[in-house]
């Protein structure tokens, strides 16, 4: 999946658990946190150096637009925060022309109790990967608003490495007390096609752009496009639990699901899961489609395809992967807004609900992230309150039978949830990169798929 990825060392002592990543060059260069329990790392220096320390990623952490979100402290991280340790503690940061340079890791407890330093580096100049074309446009943007200091004195800050795009947030000085102006850039990747069409889902932002949902688009340019920054946070797994803010997610859920999306109205999750299966048994080698039993799947999504297939069920345009990451709150309008939409489409709603109370079982800011907890999947008393605020919020009156079908529907829809990303898994363990365990995510969701199917659907 295409995911920001947050930072966490690997086995540190003690342990720590980084909140804002910075490194120098002339400018600090913000990454946001998306935890209120982590704590900066700073990180300065130019080029790559033997003692950069190991990290793990959790890739389903946070969506690509995702990380258009504020901190959760303005000024967290940046220069005067650095330039106080200078004072207290003597240790400087190094010159542009210096190869490393020497940071502090911090604790809770402040920067009187420091931990040993660790020597980082980065070998280029972020701005510099942006190509001529978007710097232009970001500079003749900010040239247009009054409050903008330099609309050439940009600061470019990534937002995530190397996977299906390259995000960066642009931020300009102001005048006064403003708030910086902000920007997010993406730049699209390549290897996706296996996952989803890259112009369909360009085409589902622009549409959810003029309507309101999500990121304005700001400009597109020939392989990326500009966005609105989001002044918000993502949802963390504890938040999906909190009933106030459930209620929100159902509430702007169904408004998604009744979005008129130009093009076809058909179910495509059945389609969509054969066609990641192929791919799947094209990548596996024999012993590993052996043990995830690929032969047999494509029998069980007939199976699935023929008693999900009902009559009632209602067809919405669909998130496909609601997990906490892809939903912003604004704690001020005390509102949600669901972002990243590249596995958007037309299927079931009962689906994307489904795949929403899956995901309570996931915490992906875990030293195991890929470990899901089912004994977090929500209890009856909670699904049936999540459903009637969605059912509710059509503005009548929900009937219990209705309410009581749903629940039935979207308790059959999580085999479909289990099966599509167990075979995503399976594909991702040979395509991705990322230091995060794909296989025995895989595992998990196509046990659980295995488990559950007796009960759901019989002996069928």
């Amino acid at each position: 999946m295409s995911k920001i990825l947050p930072f966490q060392i690997v086995n540190p002592t003690p342990r720590i658990y980084p909140r804002t990543v910075t490194w120098i060059h002339s400018k600090p260069v913000l990454i946001p946190s998306v935890s209120k329990c982590y704590t900066p790392i700073y990180l300065a220096g130019l080029r790559p150096h033997l003692h950069t320390p190991s990290f793990s990623f959790s890739p389903r952490a946070l969506d690509d637009s995702s990380s258009s979100m504020e901190t959760q402290n303005e000024n967290i991280g940046e220069l005067s925060e650095m330039e106080e340790y200078e004072k207290i503690s003597g240790q400087g940061i190094s010159s542009p022309e210096d190869a490393t340079a020497v940071i502090p890791l911090r604790t809770n407890s402040g920067l009187s109790h420091l931990i040993s330093p660790i020597i980082f580096s980065f070998s280029d100049n972020k701005e510099a990967r942006l190509p001529r074309e978007v710097k232009d446009a970001l500079q003749s943007m900010a040239s247009e608003w009054d409050d903008v200091v330099d609309s050439k004195a940009l600061q470019v800050i990534p937002l995530k490495g190397a996977m299906t795009n390259e995000v960066f947030q642009i931020k300009w000085p102001t005048r006064g007390d403003n708030v910086s102006q902000k920007v997010l850039v993406r730049i699209y990747g390549e290897g996706v096609d296996v996952f989803f069409d890259r112009e369909d889902e360009i085409r589902t932002f622009e549409f959810m752009s003029k309507h309101g949902q999500g990121p304005r688009l700001l400009q597109r340019f020939r392989n990326g496009r500009i966005e609105e920054f989001i002044r918000a946070r993502t949802l963390s797994a504890s938040d999906l639990r909190d009933p106030a803010i459930s209620a929100l997610i159902a509430t702007r859920l169904r408004e998604f699901h009744e979005l008129d999306m130009p093009g076809p109205k058909k179910v495509w999750l059945w389609d969509r899961l054969r066609k990641w299966l192929k791919a799947a048994k094209r990548l596996s080698p024999p012993e590993e489609a052996k043990a995830f039993r690929l032969e047999s799947l494509e029998e069980e999504i007939s199976i699935l395809e023929k008693k999900l297939s009902a009559r009632h069920q209602r067809i919405g345009f669909c998130h496909n992967d609601l997990q906490y990451g892809n939903i912003m709150f604004d704690e001020g309008t005390k509102s949600v807004t669901i972002i990243d939409y590249e596995y958007a489409s037309y299927n079931p709603v009962a689906f994307d609900i489904a795949n929403h109370f899956c995901e309570m079982a996931a915490d992906y800011h875990t030293e195991t992230p890929h470990v899901m907890d089912y004994s977090k999947y929500p209890g009856l008393e909670e699904r049936l309150r999540f459903l009637r605020v969605y059912v509710n919020s059509s503005g009548k009156k929900p009937r219990d039978s209705e309410v009581q079908q749903l629940l039935q529907d979207v308790e059959k829809y999580t085999l479909a949830s289990h099966l599509t990303w167990g075979v995503w898994g399976i594909i991702s363990e040979h395509v991705n990169e990322i230091d995060f365990d794909y296989k025995e995510y895989a595992k998990q969701r196509l046990q659980q798929y295995w488990k559950r199917k007796p009960e759901l659907l019989g002996s069928c």
